[in-house]
């Protein structure tokens, strides 16, 4: 019977370059920049690492063909390396694979590590899929935009719980000042600029009732892990281990779009997906448990309707919490201590991996002026997709034996 992977595995290294227009290096150099805080802080050579798991969404546009990029950019040593994609929860599913691989036993020290980089393009959202590959070019969706799909769960939760109009772009607006709050404090965001509520309410609506500041921007970064298990992480002299508590993914069955049952108000694959993650970690409260969460805040409202999704707001009452500060930084859950997508952008392949990043940083105490008070457990959720088709992958992390 399966029994999860609580505690198998420790993360002994983490990196993360810095986010933004980098306009300084490729996505070659984003990888060597967070690869070499991440084997610094791991204390361990190169040649310790046995395979790796490499998250781009997007190769066509900045890295090239396949998981040799990533092998000749870091010089790793003739490692398997595996290239994952998985919509934007592509960074945690690398962080999945390379957890899995040292939980199965297979190897002893895995590299997991996500890169984007997309504003060389020069345009202004994410690139379509094949837009940029020379002979082919075509659209998904074509009458449809992120902002608009996104504005559409904003209006599906409206109607179902009866909000005023004026009462959620308060509540989506408090979520957006929130994190550009604890992004000042993040010398890494992209975006390190507070902005009041006055601010957000007033900015141009792109798409009712999300506003300009409601929506997150695109960067260039990288992120990454290095995992082992507890035992050599001991071995290695590491105190206060920090280990994986649980990582689950959930893949939409075309459900939401298939049929009239679904409301349009949440996601379905994050409400399974941190079900299970809860059981695999042993939590059975997550408002008292958790003490920090890391959204897939896309857009203000998809971190709103991700509370309840995630079973610690009520149903219908996410907004109210929102508003009453639940989730700022000195509230009962925190969430976005490190200003989130909204501040750093999202470059698809390294967010989930920058989530997981942070909850590593707090755990340990080196987060800085943003650092948390005695933490004890993080979880990071990342969703890929469209609402009515998506993926979502929850990460649930702490200290060994705590």
């Amino acid at each position: 019977m399966a029994t999860g992977i609580r505690d198998k595995v420790a993360i002994i290294g983490m990196g993360c370059s810095r986010f933004g227009e980098r306009w300084d290096m490729g996505a070659e150099g984003l990888m060597v920049e967070a690869f070499q805080e991440a084997i610094a802080d791991a204390g361990i050579e190169k040649k310790a690492i046995q395979a790796a798991w490499f998250g781009v969404c997007m190769e066509e546009v900045n890295v090239g063909k396949g998981s040799p990029s990533m092998s000749v950019a870091l010089r790793l040593p003739n490692i398997p390396v595996s290239r994952m994609e998985n919509y934007c929860a592509t960074g945690t599913e690398a962080f999945r694979g390379a957890v899995y691989g040292v939980a199965s036993g297979a190897y002893d020290i895995c590299l997991a590590l996500g890169v984007e980089k997309l504003k060389d393009t020069g345009y202004g959202g994410l690139p379509a899929w094949g837009a940029t590959s020379g002979s082919l070019v075509w659209q998904w969706f074509p009458n449809c935009t992120a902002p608009g799909l996104f504005a559409q769960l904003a209006s599906a939760y409206v109607a179902k719980n009866r909000i005023k109009n004026e009462d959620i772009k308060r509540a989506i607006a408090h979520v957006s000042v929130k994190s550009h709050a604890n992004g000042v404090l993040n010398p890494k965001a992209h975006l390190r600029k507070a902005v009041t509520m006055d601010q957000v309410l007033g900015a141009p609506i792109i798409a009712w009732p999300l506003g300009l500041f409601d929506c997150c921007g695109v960067s260039d970064g990288s992120a990454c892990a290095i995992v082992t298990t507890p035992e050599i992480a001991k071995k290695l002299g590491k105190k206060d281990i920090i280990t994986v508590k649980a990582v689950q993914l959930s893949v939409s069955n075309g459900y939401e779009g298939g049929f009239n049952e679904w409301a349009g108000d949440h996601f379905v694959t994050a409400s399974k997906c941190s079900t299970d993650a809860y059981k695999e970690a042993g939590v059975t409260n997550p408002k008292e448990e958790l003490s920090m969460i890391e959204l897939h805040d896309c857009f203000s409202i998809t971190e709103l309707v991700s509370y309840e999704d995630l079973h610690i707001s009520e149903p219908g009452q996410a907004w109210k919490d929102a508003l009453d500060g639940m989730y700022d930084r000195d509230g009962k859950v925190p969430a976005q201590i490190d200003g989130g997508l909204k501040c750093f952008g999202h470059p698809i392949g390294a967010s989930g991996l920058r989530m997981i990043y942070e909850m590593y940083l707090q755990l340990q105490g080196k987060a800085g002026e943003r650092q948390l008070k005695d933490p004890r457990l993080g979880l990071t959720h990342n969703l890929g997709g469209f609402p009515h088709q998506n993926v979502c992958a929850i990460s649930i992390i702490g200290k060994l034996g705590k």
